[in-house]
């Protein structure tokens, strides 16, 4: 191999960019090293493209006209390889499902085999990758009836791969006969099938797979949390991760699993819990990303420590849309109406575009906080400024606001007039203005649209009921339970958990189950008459 062309490969090793790719490819052109040496070469700068064509596509000034470039350019390149090998369709094939083009992926393919090229055990991941994209169960089957001719199914890159397809297809079942019917696997081998089934919905049978590992990573860890939070399992995630957070293996964990720990402690409320896991980041010095701290953020949010939200938020040096939402879902949350105002324009001060998520959250902070004109312009501005599409919950926050504010007349015309039907958030913030301010035509109106949309909604029932009794309606009052008992409509309990010296108590409304059930009705009735005293 002669000097000048060993220091074009080891350029290319060295290249960071498709900047830096091209005009190394122009140098090699120009001196007519290129023309000499294109066999070695051009396979060369063609694997460079799709090792340099992630960081490419994923930044964040990337376009369409840049994955466009990109996919012409390895195009260009192939094509002047003469006699491709097997590595230079795989790698191609690999571009092209990169570049989000699995159908010139799956056609490149085609014409390996119709020109008798042979493929390896890194063609068929490749191809099963793009027939997953497209979403071809059948042709992923005859993938699979390839790779067993070609007696490639014994490779775990492709065994994997192929459980990994039929997974995401809806065909677990076949995906779990083939992983038990492999004589070899590994940690990836099981990560992907429970991946499968946690997102089935089957975590009870991904918790008996990932009991039986013989070896476990951080994937595993992520995964199997993040399925028992999806599914509300919370108590059984903090129960894993605490088996996890005590053993010397604690070395596993990883972001994934801290914001899934993270997810579970806020809906369970378990403050102390979350405290440790966000002392363990700080004295480990884990890097808090946008994903960890929108997590602490919505943790101490849900845990009623909203100064602890902000200070996360504040010190925070990445903050994603999300990372934002959750402060701004944070303040509404608390009743903090005019620092959500101004956490939302903070974020467009920062070139943060908002989307639904942040106009539900300040419309929420703002009907809290009673900031009426506030919620209009913002509302109003939506879609003629920040070109953010009104969804039916927004409507639902204006309705709400409205009605709280006693503009019922405004609250009805809005609705009347959305481009789509109300549903039950708007016709439902509605109802609860009505009963505020006891306006029983209106809120019966409120009532009947709801019925149309949820006629099971027991919640409605209750502040009919409470509007007439309000009103003194007493008959209607008897009528509405009636038709409640009648109708075998239930409204759902009401439920809070508290966490104290390590034991998580549980409460649902109208419950007398608590062992201290006595103790506790009495602080407190002592509590009301003090009350009353005071009065």
């Amino acid at each position: 191999m002669r000097e000048e062309e060993q220091l074009v490969l080891d350029s290319l090793k060295q290249c960071k960019s498709i900047r830096q790719l091209r005009q190394l490819h122009a140098h090699a052109t120009t001196t007519g090293i290129l023309f000499h040496y294109a066999s070695l070469l051009l396979p060369n700068i063609l694997y460079t493209i799709t090792r340099l064509a992630p960081a490419t596509t994923t930044a964040p000034a990337a376009s369409c006209s840049a994955w466009s470039f990109l996919s012409s350019y390895a195009f260009s390149v192939f094509t002047h390889i003469k006699n491709p090998t097997s590595f230079c369709y795989n790698t191609m094939m690999r571009a092209h499902t990169l570049l989000s083009s699995p159908l010139s992926a799956l056609h490149l393919f085609l014409r390996m085999r119709r020109l008798c090229v042979p493929p390896d055990f890194h063609t068929f991941p490749f191809v099963l990758k793009a027939s997953c994209h497209v979403g071809s169960v059948s042709l992923a089957a005859n993938l699979h009836s390839e790779a067993l001719k070609f007696g490639f199914i014994s490779e775990l890159f492709v065994l994997n791969s192929v459980v990994h397809v039929y997974s995401v297809s809806d065909r677990l079942h076949d995906a779990c006969r083939l992983f038990e019917e492999s004589g070899v696997k590994d940690v990836v081998s099981y990560n992907v099938l429970i991946d499968g089934l946690v997102k089935a919905g089957d975590v009870d049978r991904a918790r008996q797979l990932f009991d039986v590992m013989p070896v476990r990573d951080a994937v595993s860890w992520g995964t199997i949390l993040a399925g028992y939070v999806r599914e509300d399992q919370c108590k059984e995630a903090i129960e894993l991760f605490n088996s996890l957070f005590l053993s010397p293996s604690g070395d596993c964990f990883d972001n994934v699993t801290l914001v899934c720990a993270l997810s579970a402690c806020g809906q369970l409320g378990d403050l102390e819990q979350g405290v440790a896991i966000h002392e363990y980041i700080i004295r480990n010095r884990i890097k808090i990303d946008a994903f960890l701290s929108t997590s602490l953020v919505d943790f101490y949010s849900k845990c009623g420590c909203i100064k602890n939200a902000v200070d996360v938020f504040d010190s925070s040096s990445e903050k994603s849309v999300f990372t934002w939402n959750a402060m701004l879902i944070g303040l509404a949350m608390h009743g903090h109406g005019k620092a959500c105002l101004d956490y939302f324009f903070r974020m467009v001060g920062h070139g943060i575009q908002p989307d639904g998520i942040s106009f539900l959250g300040v419309l929420v902070g703002c009907s809290h906080a009673g900031l009426v004109s506030e919620a209009q312009t913002l509302f109003k501005d939506m879609e003629a400024v920040y070109k953010v599409p009104r969804e039916q919950k927004h409507y639902g926050c204006m309705a709400d606001l409205l009605g709280r504010a006693g503009l019922i007349k405004e609250a009805v015309e809005m609705i009347e007039g959305m481009p789509i039907e109300g549903d039950i958030y708007a016709w439902g913030g509605l109802l609860a203005g009505c009963r505020v301010h006891g306006l029983v035509d209106i809120a019966e109106k409120a009532a009947k649209n709801v019925l149309k949309v949820k006629p099971e909604d027991g919640g409605m029932y209750s502040i009919m009921a409470s509007v007439y009794a309000n009103a003194e309606l007493w008959d209607d009052v008897t009528k509405i339970r009636s038709l409640m008992k009648t109708k075998r409509v239930k409204k759902n309990a009401g439920c809070s958990f508290i966490k104290l010296k390590g034991v998580t108590h549980e409460f649902i409304a109208w419950d007398d189950l608590h062992p201290r059930t006595d103790e506790i009705y009495m602080v407190l009735n002592a509590f009301g008459n003090h009350q009353s005293e005071v009065l």
